[in-house]
């Protein structure tokens, strides 16, 4: 595994940060901006990266643009299209369903699921409230009705990748939430100095930061693996991400609402926004300890 990005793939994720940053919510108050919203639905919808598999895009790649949303708090569908398109490729236009709702579902009309073998579709209601205040939900119309089935290859590849997309989204969670805290501890001013160079706030925050990079490696060997291993090893180094990179950004989001101190527990900081995202993203595709054949301290 070489686990240099090449030139397109760093290209990419520069794109995908650029976007997030220019039409991302700022501001809690930003997440009900109409227009905003509808600027960047339009935006995301013309870089195709929904389709990023049918386009011949490789775990990793999927991987970049979900970790740079994720980092931005983007608040238009993505994780479940791209999930959609692996299963039916060129139909980016769909949700998927976890647990029995259409998730990341804004504007999805339809949703698919994968049961064992089976395809399975349904169409998608109305939007539900959820703890997620980036990604709503949807009811679905009816039952989930069989369309086909793919075979056992096809279904353990998309469940690793599955798992690596929610993996990636809690990286850029945790990184997006890690930056505004160091931010905030770079101004916040107590005793005349920056809360920063206390060692109380210090020591979590760089306690964080290694928790990020350790997330950024065992994700970048989970999505390279989707397409690189076997699938039973390739499942098996997503839910070793899995367990390890929700655990990494529920941490690191929490360390942010402290940072933060009395104001990290109103409504207005984003703050527990991007803890709310994380974990969302740590309840879908689960993964048990029981599940893996290694410990994780």
């Amino acid at each position: 595994m070489d686990v240099r990005l090449t030139a397109e793939q760093l290209q990419l994720r520069q794109a995908a940060a650029r976007l997030a940053a220019d039409l991302g919510p700022g501001s809690v108050l930003d997440l009900d901006d109409g227009d905003r919203i509808a600027r960047l639905e339009k935006a995301v919808a013309a870089t195709g990266w929904r389709a990023l598999r049918s386009d011949g895009a490789t775990g990793v790649e999927v991987a970049l643009v979900v970790e740079e949303f994720g980092r931005g708090l983007v608040d238009v569908p993505l994780l479940g299209p791209v999930l959609a398109d692996d299963l039916i490729r060129d139909d980016s236009s769909a949700a998927i369903v976890v647990s029995g709702l259409a998730r990341d579902a804004r504007g999805m009309h339809r949703a698919l699921s994968l049961d064992g073998n089976r395809l399975l579709f349904a169409e998608t209601g109305g939007l539900v409230p959820g703890a997620d205040l980036t990604r709503r939900n949807a009811e679905l119309r009816g039952p989930l009705e069989p369309i086909g089935t793919v075979s056992d290859e096809v279904a353990d590849r998309w469940r690793a990748l599955a798992l690596v997309a929610t993996c990636a989204d809690l990286v850029g969670t945790a990184r997006g939430a890690h930056a505004l805290a160091c931010d905030y501890a770079g101004l916040r001013e107590q005793y005349g100095r920056t809360i920063g160079s206390y060692q109380a706030v210090a020591h979590p925050l760089a306690e964080g930061l290694a928790l990020i990079e350790g997330s950024v490696s065992v994700l970048r060997h989970a999505a390279w693996a989707v397409d690189e291993l076997p699938p039973t090893e390739a499942i098996r180094a997503a839910r070793i991400a899995k367990l390890y990179c929700a655990r990494a950004a529920r941490t690191v989001c929490e360390t942010a609402v402290q940072v933060h101190g009395g104001i990290g527990n109103t409504w207005e900081c984003l703050a527990h926004v991007y803890l709310r995202r994380a974990l969302t993203s740590a309840d879908l595709f689960p993964v048990r300890l029981e599940e893996i054949d290694r410990g994780l301290s």
